[in-house]
This record gives structure tokens, C-alpha cells and sequence, in this order.
């Protein structure tokens, strides 16, 4: 589904979110709390903008690896960063398996990635392991708000329209996919314990989007 999709999925981002999702990454980015010269891993990076914010506060001397299971996607990620000179380096890989020794990164992300982790605490886990201590682990999601008339409109976006958007795009399901997977991920409080859960410590999280958009952070502890 994700290989169909490549093509469209940077427009279909900015026409969701009326080109929002950009701001959401720079401020996880910035919840990484990222030294220069630091080496970073976003997890699900699909076109790699997150990657891209990462790289832009590393400096020249850092490193980001941008890792995916769609190769159609992140040979888009590859065009962005030889554009921009980023030092990004695009890996195929399995995020439930990630080919990374323990300790290795000083942050590990994901954007829009975990709601699709065929299992959430072992996707968790993987990026808390490779991350070293006193690193820090952040994820970006769409969260279903809770209060009207918010929740109304996103029930009406997300339901109904996001579908006939994709229809139009030329992949109706896989944009079907999306609202239900969004209703099927933990809400914030939820997501709050599966990190704390998989050893990470100081866990908070900021919503924006209207409350549409969680950002999660946490700190690996000392093992």
C-alpha cells in the first residue's frame, strides 16, 4: 500500500493538513533536543521530512539515518536530501527489527509511523534500544480529539472526506486505512504508558493540530 501511494503522499500531507504537518515535524525535531554533531534515526520516515528536520540541527559533522520498509518511498526521501545536501543516509529496513546495535543514536523518531507498527511495544522497544542512555525517544501522531466542535469536524474529515480524497488521489483504500488506523492507535495517556513501558522516563506530551496532533517525548534510562 505504502509503494502505491509514493507518488502522492507528500501532496496528499500538505492538501490533509493544509501543509501544517511540516510545523508538527520541526517541533518534534526540536523535542529531540539534538546536539550538532549528534547521529539520529527517524523510524518510518516515508519521504524523510522528519530526517530532513533532524539533519537541519545536526550541522555538518552530524549524521540521521532515515529508515523504512517501502523503497518507492524512500528513494523520494534519497531526491530530498541530495537536493538539500542533507546528511541523511535512507535505509530499508524492518522497524520491529531494527539492524542497529544497542546505544547507537542519540535520539530515535517517528512521524506518522507507529499507528502502523504491526506491534506498537515491540516498535517502541526497538527504538528505545538503540538509543543511548539519557537519549531521547519522540513520536508524532494523530490523536482522535475529544471535544467538540473539533471532534466533529475531524470525524467528518477523517471519515468521509480524507476517503473521497484519496479516491480522487487513485488509491481510495489505502486513505480508508488511515482514519481507521488512527482510531485503533492509544490515546495520548495510552501512548504516554506504552513508552514508560518500554524503560523510557520523563514521559510528557504536547497536543497542537486543535488536539488532533500528539507529540510524545521520553528519556531512555540508564541500563
Amino acid at each position: 500500500m505504502f509503494d502505491r501511494i509514493a507518488g502522492v503522499y507528500d501532496a496528499m500531507n500538505s492538501v490533509m493538513t493544509a501543509g501544517l504537518h511540516h510545523r508538527w515535524r520541526e517541533r518534534a525535531a526540536d523535542l529531540a533536543r539534538l546536539e550538532p554533531g549528534a547521529r539520529a534515526l527517524d523510524v518510518a520516515t516515508g519521504t524523510g521530512d522528519l530526517a530532513l528536520a533532524l539533519a537541519r540541527r545536526l550541522g555538518p559533522n552530524g549524521e540521521v539515518v532515515a529508515c523504512d520498509f517501502s523503497e518507492p518511498m524512500l528513494a523520494l526521501g534519497r531526491r530530498k536530501a541530495a537536493a538539500a545536501s542533507a546528511p541523511v543516509r535512507f535505509e530499508r529496513t524492518n522497524a520491529l527489527e531494527l539492524p542497529y546495535g544497542d546505544d547507537s543514536f542519540d535520539t530515535a523518531t517517528v512521524a506518522f509511523g507507529a499507528r502502523n507498527f504491526a506491534d506498537l511495544e515491540r516498535g517502541l522497544a526497538e527504538m528505545a534500544r538503540v538509543v543511548r542512555p539519557g537519549g531521547r525517544v519522540v513520536v508524532l501522531e494523530i490523536t482522535v480529539p475529544s471535544r467538540p466542535p473539533l471532534s466533529w469536524f475531524f470525524r467528518l474529515w477523517f471519515d468521509r472526506l480524507v476517503p473521497l480524497l484519496g479516491r480522487a488521489a487513485g488509491d481510495r483504500d489505502a486513505y480508508s486505512y488511515l482514519p481507521s488506523s488512527v482510531r485503533r492507535f492509544p490515546d495520548p495517556l495510552g501512548l504516554a504508558a506504552a513508552l514508560a513501558s518500554v524503560g523510557l522516563g520523563d514521559v510528557r506530551w504536547i497536543l497542537t493540530g486543535g488536539g488532533a496532533i500528539a507529540v510524545h517525548a521520553g528519556t531512555v534510562a540508564r541500563r
